[in-house]
């Protein structure tokens, strides 16, 4: 079981014993369960709700002729709330190395697509290499930062998860696809079928409180993917980025982002998979027990 950090173990100390007592069954029981897990949930999404709220607060607030530009000041205000996270011990230094490795792998593809098109960011600031401002590593820094808490925070585990080293060749696959298909023919189907051959069977275990829930993995990836999606809607309206069809006004992104959301999402669970290794319940119960 991954340890919480040491404030989290105040926050558990305290719902502990004010839940003392509440009764394990019956419908306040079941609305306990949902409560807990939707908490759990937000606490989760913590840095990426800070960045989206100061994307958002940019693009309602700061001044056009202001002296520092927009996208530098997104790129200090990441770097501060990164620096809170771990001042606060919200985060832990395992759990940094896995957001450093999300921040470079995004930014290697943010300068390899915004030189291809695919989007593109306010041409202002310093705080950028080429067309890509700093700031935008943080973003999938967001996505990395949720994964590896939202493993810990519901004690996760995998019944009938795939081999690494298989669930490893499909995540390379996919990022090297987000690249060659702008040269080459576009496979995102083919790694989309094989993700399913692979989740498919796999069953997700997560405590909320005293319940565990039992998941299809692959619904919960879609269902994050939707998530991350609208999220993206929201940070196109702020300006963060445009796609090129939205240069000459905004509308919401095209929902077929969703299926590279949905990859993207297969890349990141396969980086956190080697820092967590995925248990299965059966083994969490061994464990647990030692005459077993």
């Amino acid at each position: 079981m991954q340890q919480p950090t040491p404030l989290e173990r105040r926050i558990d100390g305290a719902a502990h014993r004010m839940l003392r007592g509440a009764s394990d069954r019956g419908v306040r029981a079941g609305a306990i369960e949902a409560a807990v897990f939707l908490l759990k949930q937000a606490w989760a999404c913590v840095f990426g709700a800070a960045l989206l709220v100061v994307i958002v607060a940019a693009r309602l607030w700061w001044p056009d002729d202001a002296p520092l530009a927009r996208n530098d000041a997104l790129t200090i205000a990441a770097v501060l709330i990164q620096l809170a996270m771990l001042v606060f011990r919200l985060e832990t230094g395992r759990e940094l190395w896995v957001i450093v490795l999300f921040h470079l792998t995004g930014t290697g593809m943010e300068l390899f697509k915004t030189e291809a098109g695919s989007w593109s960011y306010a041409a202002e600031g310093v705080l950028r290499i080429g067309g890509v401002p700093l700031f935008s590593g943080f973003m999938y820094a967001a996505v990395g930062s949720y994964m590896v808490r939202v493993y810990r925070l519901f004690d996760l585990t995998f019944a009938r998860y795939p081999r690494r080293w298989m669930t490893a060749i499909v995540a390379a696959a996919i990022y090297v696809n987000f690249f060659t298909h702008h040269v080459v023919w576009d496979a995102r189907w083919v790694l989309l079928a094989l993700v399913v051959a692979l989740w498919l069977p796999t069953v997700m275990h997560a405590r909320a409180w005293r319940r565990t829930l039992k998941l299809p993995l692959l619904l919960v990836y879609a269902g994050v993917a939707v998530f991350i999606y609208l999220a993206e809607n929201i940070a196109t309206w702020a300006g963060a980025w445009l796609y090129p069809d939205q240069l000459d006004g905004w509308h919401p992104v095209s929902a077929t982002k969703l299926v590279s959301w949905f990859l993207l999402m297969i890349v990141s669970v396969v980086l956190v998979t080697f820092v967590y290794p995925p248990r299965s319940p059966e083994r969490v119960t061994a464990d647990a027990d030692p005459s077993a």
